[in-house]
This record gives structure tokens, C-alpha cells and sequence, in this order.
């Protein structure tokens, strides 16, 4: 009995102890380093100005080829350092946007997210640096992005690569809807503990390592920050975006040369919570769905990893690399 009283009183302290090492982070990220130097792009988007947050890195061996990294849904910038630091080393000039509303690009109050919006914005930036081709990297909801991009700007996409990108169904023909009111209410209740518990069982399989462990604190850092209702804001109007704008139906107009990175244990599918015990088995299958994708894509050309989840350039980065290097040099 004595044990029992002196765990209850333990548990608490734990808890509080875990959430103490937690990062509290502002809303731009101004007290987070990035792993290279950070520039401000100025961007007025429907009657506001914006900052948009870049990392534009050149090596000294540049080969004259770019390449542009689309950050996913719960991510930004930052999580491309190692592909960064690779692909430098190959002599690729990487440009890593973060997207407005995302990392420490402008958070708005109010906007209507699109991804032809964002594709907008990352070709201003691209002019901006004078660059008129690129080849673009789009993971998870940045394949999305990318996808949207290629489509746009199939003179300037002269390669497109999609790594375990979302929308890869239409989730909204079967998952009941939710307003973006609902998605507010719900990313307000976010923290480390829910983070990591969502991470660790749709990304990583049930295992964690300091890897995974860092990408987890930078999302919780802002969920106790006095800001954070700005961020979930944000986050809700997204998740809408998502939602209702599929790109599947326009893969067969793809123009670029496409690589497909897929790891095949992944299981991400928006709103999958929310179906019938029978649609939800259907859903988010990556080993089907990289399949069924290679068919609808024109010119494309899919690696499977197997056994790795939503994340190959942090779970496997070298089954990542080196099929996207050998792509872009070919």
C-alpha cells in the first residue's frame, strides 16, 4: 500500500519533469535554430505582407542543378538537414522554403490556403533567386505542394520527387466531413503526449529514438506558448486545404520526369478514424497505393522500402538517398 501512495505521489512530478523538457517555442520559431542560415522573402498574399522563411544553400561544387524541398503537414525546413547536407555534397544548390503558416514563415490570422498558393509563393521566391529550373522534392503533404507545382510550372519542374506523399486517395468521398471549427478545437488540445503517441505509432512502427525524439519536441514546443490558438488556427485552415483539394486526378498530367519514394509500411490516411471498420482497411495502404500511383503518373519511375513508415529520409536515410541521387544525376 505504501508503494502504491509513494508512485502516486512520484507520477505527477514525472510527468511534469517530461513536459519541462520540452522547448517552449514562439510562433515564428525566432528562439529554434535551423541547421543553415535562414532568409526572409517578402510576399503580399490577398491584402497581406508576409515573410517566408527560406534556407537557400550553394556548395562549393555547385553543379549548376537545384532542387527545392517541400516539407510536410507537421514538419518545416528543418527536418531536411541531412538530404540537405547530401545532396550538397553531390553539388546541388537546395532551396527549403517554409511555407507560409508553417516553421518560421508568417503565421496569418485569417488566409485562404491553397496549394496553388503555395506554388505561387515558391515560384516568387525562385525568380526572386534567379533560378528557372529546379527539380522539386515534396514529402507528405509537400508532395501535394509539389505535385500542384509540376502542374503549374512544368517549365520550371524539370524533375519531380514524391516521398510517401498524402492525398494519394480522395479521402473525402468516404470519410465523413469535418469543419474547420472541429480541426480548431482539436489542435488546441495537442501536446508533447499526443505528438509523440500519434508519431510513434503512424510513423515509426511503435519504435523512437532521439531522431524521431527531436522532430516530436519541435511540434509540441509551440503547444505551450501563449500564441498557440494562432498556430492551431493555422494548422485547422490546412487541414481543410488538404481535405478538399485532391491532386491524384491530375497525376496523368504530369510532365516532369517523376521518382516515387515509398515506404511501404506506412499507413497515413487522413480522417481514417472516422470510416466504417470496412472503408477504414482500405485506406491508406502504401503498398498498394505506390502501385496504383506508378500507373497514373506518365513518366515515372517507384522505389519501395520495405518495412519503413511515413518518414525514409529519417527512418532510412540511406535507402532515401541514394535512389534520389542516382535520379537527379541521370
Amino acid at each position: 500500500m505504501k508503494k502504491i501512495k509513494i508512485l502516486l505521489l512520484i507520477i505527477p512530478f514525472l510527468c511534469f519533469s517530461q513536459k519541462e523538457k520540452i522547448k517552449q517555442l514562439d510562433i515564428n520559431l525566432t528562439n529554434y535554430e535551423y541547421p543553415f542560415p535562414v532568409r526572409f522573402f517578402d510576399l503580399n498574399n490577398q491584402r497581406q505582407l508576409f515573410k517566408m522563411a527560406y534556407m537557400d544553400v550553394t556548395p562549393a561544387n555547385y553543379n549548376n542543378k537545384n532542387i527545392v524541398l517541400f516539407h510536410g503537414k507537421n514538419f518545416n525546413g528543418a527536418y531536411w538537414e541531412t538530404t540537405i547536407k547530401a545532396l550538397s555534397k553531390e553539388g546541388f544548390r537546395v532551396i527549403v522554403p517554409d511555407q507560409i503558416g508553417f516553421g518560421k514563415s508568417s503565421k496569418p490570422d485569417n488566409f485562404q490556403y491553397t496549394f496553388q498558393q503555395f506554388a505561387e509563393n515558391t515560384k516568387k521566391l525562385l525568380a526572386h533567386l534567379g533560378i528557372e529550373k529546379t527539380a522539386v522534392l515534396g514529402h507528405s503533404m509537400g508532395g501535394m505542394l509539389a505535385t500542384r507545382f509540376a502542374l503549374m510550372y512544368p517549365e520550371t519542374a524539370e524533375k519531380l520527387i514524391l516521398e510517401n506523399p498524402i492525398g494519394l486517395e480522395d479521402w473525402k468521398t468516404v470519410v465523413p466531413y469535418k469543419t474547420i471549427d472541429w480541426w480548431y478545437e482539436s489542435e488546441l488540445k495537442q501536446n508533447y503526449e499526443a505528438i509523440k503517441k500519434y508519431q510513434m505509432t503512424n510513423y515509426y512502427d511503435g519504435k523512437w529514438n532521439a531522431d524521431f525524439q527531436k522532430w516530436a519536441e519541435l511540434g509540441a514546443g509551440w503547444t505551450t506558448a501563449p500564441d498557440y490558438d494562432i498556430v492551431a488556427w493555422n494548422s485547422a485552415l490546412m487541414y481543410d486545404m488538404i481535405f478538399t483539394q485532391p491532386v491524384l486526378y491530375e497525376f496523368k498530367n504530369i510532365k516532369s520526369p517523376t521518382l516515387l519514394i515509398i515506404g511501404t509500411r506506412d499507413k497515413t490516411a487522413l480522417g481514417k478514424q472516422w470510416a466504417s471498420e470496412e472503408v477504414k482497411k482500405t485506406l491508406g495502404n502504401y503498398a498498394e497505393l505506390g502501385k496504383k500511383t506508378q500507373k497514373a503518373i506518365p513518366n515515372v519511375k517507384l522505389v519501395e522500402i520495405q518495412n519503413i513508415g511515413h518518414l525514409p529520409h529519417i527512418e532510412s536515410f540511406d535507402q532515401f538517398i541514394k535512389p534520389l541521387i542516382v535520379f537527379l544525376k541521370q
